[in-house]
């Protein structure tokens, strides 16, 4: 019957595959690095190498994106998880401890706080107001100086194909589906296009979401 290499060799395995991972992903960050000394607008580089690291399978996928994003967001913890398909549009991201990114996701400028689950083939939109009314020439691009950073709360838990343009409260739950446009409190669940009261967490202990983050953290 086989068994379970021991926690040391297990830890050691992890410790030696992340500085690889960093090793490899040092060129794309030098990169990424220049780009934002030369010009803190441009981001073309790093959307770049966004698409190219967001397409490898498996586990060396995992390490792989999580290394090239600690060297080029704003922060990103070593124990994260990104899935296979995620984009991040913007490098003014943070992302903290246990934080899990489901596949297909797309990330714009965002905080997500300790804890906090992302579902597969969510929108966390830079704010509501990406696009202006140019009269006529319709509806414009969108314009970096209307980007407004949202914040995920610890422990929150953002459902599948959710769109999300406003702050999610710590401990709250944002139902599959829904559109939020407006700030989610602490503790509650919203659900529905717009997103709306649902009801009241009775509970939302302070490391909800740690056992399921962590089953997935490599």
């Amino acid at each position: 019957m086989a068994t379970e290499p021991p926690r040391s060799v297990r830890a050691s395995f992890k410790t030696l595959a992340r500085a690889a991972a960093l090793v490899l992903a040092c060129p794309a960050g030098a990169i990424c690095w220049l780009e934002r000394v030369c010009s803190d607008q441009s981001e073309n580089a790093f959307v770049f190498f966004v698409h190219c690291y967001a397409l490898l399978p498996g586990l060396p996928g995992v390490y792989l994106r999580r290394a090239f994003f600690q060297l080029t967001l704003e922060r990103c913890s070593a124990e994260c998880y990104i899935g296979f398909g995620s984009l991040f549009t913007h490098r003014h991201v943070i992302v903290e401890d246990r934080v899990y990114v489901g596949q297909y996701s797309l990330i714009g400028c965002a905080v997500l706080r300790a804890g906090c689950l992302v579902g597969s083939h969510t929108s966390l939109l830079s704010g509501p107001a990406l696009h202006e009314w140019g009269g006529d020439r319709g509806w414009l691009p969108s314009n970096p100086q209307n980007l407004q950073r949202i914040e995920i709360g610890r422990a929150s838990w953002i459902g599948e194909r959710a769109v999300v343009m406003a702050d999610v409260g710590d401990g709250a739950m944002v139902a599959a589906g829904s559109v939020v446009s407006s700030p989610v409190p602490p503790g509650v669940v919203v659900a529905g296009n717009p997103a709306r009261f649902a009801r009241r967490i009775v509970e939302a202990p302070a490391d909800a979401g740690r056992e399921v983050a962590s089953s997935v953290m490599r």
